[in-house]
């Protein structure tokens, strides 16, 4: 395992107390003791008491984990802090391609619509899933597969030229969505089926292209997970 920190401007830390863990193979406790210094000047533990939810908060705080209140809008599927998840009606929105593909070219910058959408954002990793329904999904909805290129089979974006929002919360929620849609859809992400359409997604896109119509759900590919399952997957440790 490797971990950094990077801590901006001039900063002076002084350790002041320590945590100590205790295990077995069926169950742990663990310990605070202050950093006490001797006559030397050297630092040394002193007796240990109890962890508290006290003690649990301030180190919450400490490591900026904590979430600010929010009121979340009915969109909003799940939080945490460090995550959140929503969902977002069919709706049209402009599409831009890239990469070197044979027919994306002809569909930059023209207007598409498109399925209802899960995104889900944990730390700076977006991931999106598309639904089947135009209705707010529950724990147990299964999902479909996200009909974009740059997006692999678990749902992850590839950033490529997307401007990463700095922020997740509820207010930066359009934020992402714009951000995905205003980059360039260049390559296919992995081994992923897009869509069931016979011309592929070309083909999909093609077809859609400037047409006042529903995104044609039937089209989309099976994602084989249910919403509670992708807002679970991919937890960082």
């Amino acid at each position: 395992m490797e971990g950094r920190v990077q801590i901006g401007g001039n900063r002076k830390f002084a350790l002041k107390c320590a945590v100590m863990v205790y295990s077995d193979t069926s169950a742990a406790f663990a310990t605070v003791h202050d950093v006490r210094v001797d006559g030397e000047g050297s630092p040394y533990l002193a007796p240990g008491r109890s962890l508290t939810i006290a003690f649990l908060r301030r180190l919450s705080q400490g490591l900026g984990t904590t979430t600010p209140a929010e009121i979340l809008p009915e969109c909003v599927l799940a939080r945490t802090p460090d995550m959140i998840v929503w969902w977002a009606r069919t709706q049209f929105r402009v599409m831009f391609f890239g990469g070197q593909e044979k027919g994306a070219r002809d569909l930059n910058g023209h207007l598409y619509p498109h399925p209802p959408l899960i995104f889900k954002v944990r730390g700076r990793e977006l991931f999106v899933r598309a639904l089947a329904e135009n209705r707010r999904p529950t724990a147990e909805t299964k999902l479909k597969t996200a009909p974009y290129w740059n997006t692999d089979s678990r749902g992850s974006v590839c950033a490529g030229t997307m401007r990463i929002p700095d922020q997740v919360t509820a207010n930066s929620i359009s934020a992402w969505e714009d951000a995905y849609f205003g980059s360039e859809f260049s390559h296919p992400s992995g081994a992923v089926r897009l869509t069931k359409h016979r011309r592929g997604f070309i083909g999909l896109w093609t077809s859609l292209k400037d047409k006042n119509q529903t995104f044609p759900t039937s089209m989309l590919t099976d994602a084989k997970e249910a919403l509670s399952e992708f807002i679970e997957s991919d937890k960082e440790s």
